[in-house]
């Protein structure tokens, strides 16, 4: 497919990966906020609704033929739709493992989380039953940090899991890889999570809003010299 010029010239160094989103409504709202932040890319792991459904189409309102979808994608393949130096983060900080590395100024605020995770929530309930002082190294070891700090210094990927199940182990693991972190939006103690597709627009709208702003920066240095 081609993309309208004046959508290419709006394109930022942001990308969207969708795990397991299984909604056509919220993939279709996904898909049209990943198109008003200007993403270059949204991919669709193995799983996903596919991203042409007719409810995901209405949802969306044209916003496939603003921003390039990748549909059915597996974890091995999926790196290789990323630009070189990409920084994966994951939109999930739910499990005990996650909620045992969270820093004591974001457990007063709450978290955006996927309650319903499965495949890691279940390795994790599993690894409880090590004996104290047992290894849980096998699993991803992500910083967390909150949603408005810098994390779009070099180009950025965002994973958001659906509302069923949750992000994936193999997310995670390439978060990791990649040296990215996971991220935290607060919300008031009592609230549980926040829907995906409202998760997803947070983020990517917080990162086109930080690419902005080291554009001008960077401009304002350069007119300095």
């Amino acid at each position: 497919m081609t993309y309208p010029e004046t959508q290419l010239r709006h394109l930022l160094p942001l990308l969207l990966i969708c795990d397991n989103l299984r909604d056509p409504g919220n993939l279709g709202t996904i898909l049209r906020s990943a198109a008003g932040a200007g993403c270059s890319k949204v991919l669709l792991t193995k799983g996903c609704v596919d991203a042409w459904e007719p409810k995901v189409l209405r949802a969306a309102m044209g916003a496939h033929f603003q921003v390039p979808i990748v549909n059915n994608l597996d974890w091995e393949t999926l790196p290789n739709y990323l630009p070189t130096d990409t920084r994966v983060y994951v939109a999930d900080n739910c499990g005990l493992y996650a909620q045992a590395q969270m820093p004591s100024k974001a457990s007063d605020h709450g978290w955006v989380c996927e309650r319903r995770l499965s495949k890691l929530h279940n390795y994790e309930e599993e690894d409880d039953d090590l004996e104290p002082g047992a290894s849980k190294a096998w699993l991803p070891e992500l910083e967390v940090q909150s949603y408005d700090l810098d994390w779009t210094e070099a180009p950025a990927a965002v994973v958001i899991g659906g509302e069923t199940h949750g992000v994936s182990l193999e997310s995670l693991q390439l978060a990791e890889s990649t040296g990215g972190k996971r991220l935290l939006i607060p919300v008031v103690p009592g609230v549980d999570s926040l829907n995906s597709a409202m998760a997803a627009s947070i983020l990517l709208f917080e990162g086109k809003r930080q690419l902005r702003v080291r554009a001008e920066h960077s401009s304002r240095d350069r007119s300095y010299h």
